[in-house]
């Protein structure tokens, strides 16, 4: 069976040092869960997977036991060719993904083409219960819709959102300073007029400093803008 075959052949490209290295990177998930196979070797085995006819078998066999399985799932379904299924297959996977990185580390590349439906997946996705479903769902408007198809019911859409979750709040910071770069009129009102929480309108903005992509003028601004907790 495919799913015995994959594990075994994770198990053999397993690096112990990077194991313990990788497990300490993603404090949410089980450090016993982790084989140690680097990324670039998952995502190398990811494309050569992808091409065969019974993965499907090894997609439906969740919840997979390894961290390094959720990883190869989430580079086999950025692979898929064909829009529906690969739509259809991220949606099922999505509630299994409980870590930062296999949930950002996912992009499917059919996504590209096919930006109509996506944003259609996006608007169940990002009213999700599920942190890394909505964390999903936002870095998709992150990834697809700050160019050519922004259009500002995406960042009202951001920040709607209200959670405690840490992993979300990030997202919606990274979310922000991302769009600050590349929407910045369309996007400072949502610093001036404080519309996000206290805790990630500092993070957006410090994340929006780090940027190269915002000018000098405009980082010496958003300093100025900092709230203090519990400040609205």
């Amino acid at each position: 069976m495919i799913r015995e075959e994959i594990r075994e052949k994770l198990f053999g490209l397993a690096d112990p040092g990077y194991r313990d290295f990788s497990s300490k990177l993603i404090p949410t998930a089980d450090p016993g869960r982790f084989m140690g196979v680097r990324t670039p070797v998952l995502r190398k085995y990811a494309k050569e997977l992808a091409r065969r006819e019974d993965i499907g078998e090894f997609l439906h066999s969740l919840p997979h036991g390894y961290f390094d399985e959720d990883q190869l799932h989430a580079f086999i379904l950025s692979e898929l060719k064909d829009a529906e299924r690969c739509f259809d297959e991220v949606s099922a996977f999505l509630p299994y993904v409980d870590n930062w990185a296999t949930c950002d580390q996912m992009s499917p590349k059919v996504f590209k083409k096919h930006r109509g439906e996506l944003l259609e997946y996006v608007r169940e996705w990002i009213g999700s219960d599920r942190t890394y479903t909505v964390r999903f769902a936002i870095g998709m408007l992150m990834e697809h819709f700050l160019d050519e198809d922004f259009d500002p019911e995406y960042p009202e859409m951001v920040c709607a959102v209200r959670s405690e979750e840490y992993y979300v709040r990030m997202m919606q910071a990274w979310y922000f300073a991302t769009a600050l770069a590349k929407q910045y009129d369309r996007i400072i009102p949502y610093i001036t007029e404080r519309r996000l929480e206290p805790w990630t309108h500092n993070k957006t903005i410090q994340k929006a400093v780090e940027s190269y992509r915002i000018t000098p003028e405009q980082k010496e601004y958003l300093r100025s803008l900092r709230v203090k907790a519990g400040k609205r």
